[in-house]
C-alpha cells in the first residue's frame, strides 16, 4: 500500500516525471510482449503454425513444394470409384446403391459423414467393377434430381 500511495504522491507533486515513468513502463511492456510473441511465433503469423524457416508470402508451388491435391488411393480390387456430390442429407447409402444398381453391379456405396454428429456431409462414393456401366451411370445420373437436389457425378480422382 505504501508503494501505491507513493506513486499517487508523485502524480500530485511532479506530474511530468510521473507521466514519463508511466510511458516508459508501457513501452517496455510492449517490447517484452513483442519479444515473447517472436519467441513462440517467429514469422509473426497467428494461429501457432507459422511455417518457421519458409519465406513469408510465398505460395506452396513457388517454394518448390508439391501442390496439394484432394485425392485418395485407388480401390485395391480394380473397381472404378465414382464421386457423387450434392447429395441430400436425408439420402441413405441403400438408396444411393439402388440408384446406381439400375446401371450395373455395385461393389459398395458409401456416404461420407461427420465424425462428431454422424450427419451426411453431402457427398459419397460408389464402386462399380465395369467401365461401361460406370460411364452409363455417370452420364445418366449427373444432374438428376434426387430428394430435391441435383447430383454431381464423375469418376473419382485417385492417386496412382
Amino acid at each position: 500500500m505504501n508503494c501505491i500511495s507513493g506513486a499517487l504522491e508523485l502524480f500530485k507533486t511532479n506530474s511530468c516525471a510521473a507521466w514519463t515513468i508511466a510511458i516508459a513502463a508501457f513501452v517496455l511492456g510492449v517490447i517484452v510482449m513483442c519479444a515473447i510473441c517472436r519467441m513462440f511465433r517467429p514469422c509473426g503469423k497467428n494461429g501457432g503454425s507459422c511455417g518457421y524457416g519458409k519465406k513469408q508470402g510465398q505460395r506452396r508451388q513457388d517454394r518448390g513444394e508439391p501442390k496439394f491435391e484432394k485425392t485418395h488411393p485407388a480401390p485395391a480390387d480394380g473397381s472404378i470409384e465414382i464421386y457423387v456430390g450434392n447429395l441430400s442429407y436425408d439420402l441413405t447409402e441403400e438408396q444411393l446403391r439402388k440408384e446406381f444398381e439400375a446401371f450395373g453391379k455395385v461393389t459398395y456405396a458409401r456416404i461420407i459423414t461427420n465424425r462428431y454428429n454422424g450427419r451426411s456431409k453431402g457427398f459419397g462414393f460408389v464402386h462399380m467393377p465395369n467401365r461401361a456401366e460406370v460411364d452409363a451411370a455417370v452420364k445418366a445420373l449427373s444432374d438428376k434430381e434426387i430428394l430435391g437436389r441435383k447430383l454431381k457425378c464423375n469418376e473419382a480422382k485417385n492417386v496412382g
